[in-house]
């Protein structure tokens, strides 16, 4: 099979990918960079399959000069892109879950690392302006509160909340769940309530955005829902930035009593005078939740499994079908 292998130039010189490109002795294989359609064109009407990010988008046009791609596995996709691969029938498969554990794990870390505040104290052992405890319990300090037992509410359910939901099991959290997507007896496996989106962060402790960003999503908390979040409340983002309407959330955090973890921005990298950067209640990091190594080589491997599945015949694990497009970024 002639492969068409397009991703950014440091994934064909890291060490740790070389043993997974080597699966793919017996294929042509061209490795490219290409980010627009007028560059990745000549390659990909060359291609039999494809291993790509979701750029350049695999649009009607593009696809119209590849008449012989029989496979697309992709990192990611987008609605647009998915639309125009099913609409030609050919063979999907996305590995974008791939990084849903690390990112799963990052909003436990993050909801630990705020409700104790590991950070804070981190930080100010670092300067030497740390509170060491003088009068017990007086010096306790009732923000610093343990998970267990909290009320938590996740915001969109697929492979990042509930794998969220898992990690969350031994904590004992009441779970609600906004997902217009899910229905209510798949929840129920996760001790979790369905519910609305202003039922949910009225009465969670601590909220965490996974949803997609789409236009159903697009500042999905706005100023009204940001202002229903319960005093000291825990927001945390791992999932996009349009979810929210970032000014409205500033406005919030300056009144000093909401806390947020943010690991995702409307302009990335953060411009250096961004107000999220002078708010002490603002816990911020630098769009990594889902990138680590295990994340990467996790999803090369996936889409190499489904390459030689759809080449045998055989039944693929990753399959795009018709129902995900909804819950796709846009």
């Amino acid at each position: 099979m002639r492969l068409l292998i397009n991703l950014p130039p440091g994934f064909f010189t890291t060490p740790e990918f070389e043993p997974i490109f080597a699966r793919l002795v017996n294929h042509e294989v061209r490795r490219t960079s290409h980010n627009t359609a007028d560059e990745i064109a000549p390659d990909l009407a060359w291609a039999d399959a494809v291993i790509m990010w979701s750029w350049p988008t695999l649009t009607p046009e593009l696809l119209d000069k590849a008449p012989q791609l029989r496979f697309a596995g992709l990192l990611d996709v987008t609605q647009k892109g998915a639309r125009s691969l099913l609409d030609r029938h050919i063979p999907v498969s996305v590995g974008r879950s791939a990084f849903s554990p690390a990112v799963a794990e990052m909003a436990l870390g993050l909801i630990l690392n705020v409700l104790r505040r590991a950070g804070d104290y981190h930080t100010q052992m670092r300067t030497g302006s740390e509170p060491w405890v003088r009068s017990f319990p007086d010096d306790i300090d009732p923000l610093e509160r343990e998970l267990t037992g909290r009320s938590v509410g996740i915001v969109g359910f697929g492979r990042v909340g509930r794998r969220l939901a898992e990690l969350l099991a031994p904590f004992r959290c009441r779970l609600s769940v906004f997902d217009p997507h899910i229905p209510a007896d798949a929840l129920e496996a996760f001790g979790a309530e369905g519910v609305s989106l202003p039922t949910l962060i009225g009465r969670s402790d601590v909220v965490v955005l996974c949803a997609a960003s789409n236009e159903g999503t697009s500042h999905l908390l706005g100023q009204a829902e940001i202002a229903l979040l319960r005093p000291n409340a825990l927001l945390v983002n791992v999932a996009r930035a349009a979810l929210v309407d970032t000014e409205a959330l500033v406005r919030r955090l300056e009144r000093g009593d909401l806390r947020a973890a943010i690991d995702v921005f409307d302009q990335e990298p953060l411009p250096a005078d961004h107000p999220l950067r002078r708010l002490p209640n603002a816990y911020l990091t630098p769009h990594r939740a889902g990138g680590t190594m295990a994340s990467v080589q996790r999803i090369l491997n996936w889409l190499i499994d489904d390459l030689e599945a759809a080449q045998s015949g055989g039944q693929r694990h990753y399959p795009l079908v018709e129902g995900m497009i909804p819950s796709l970024d846009a």
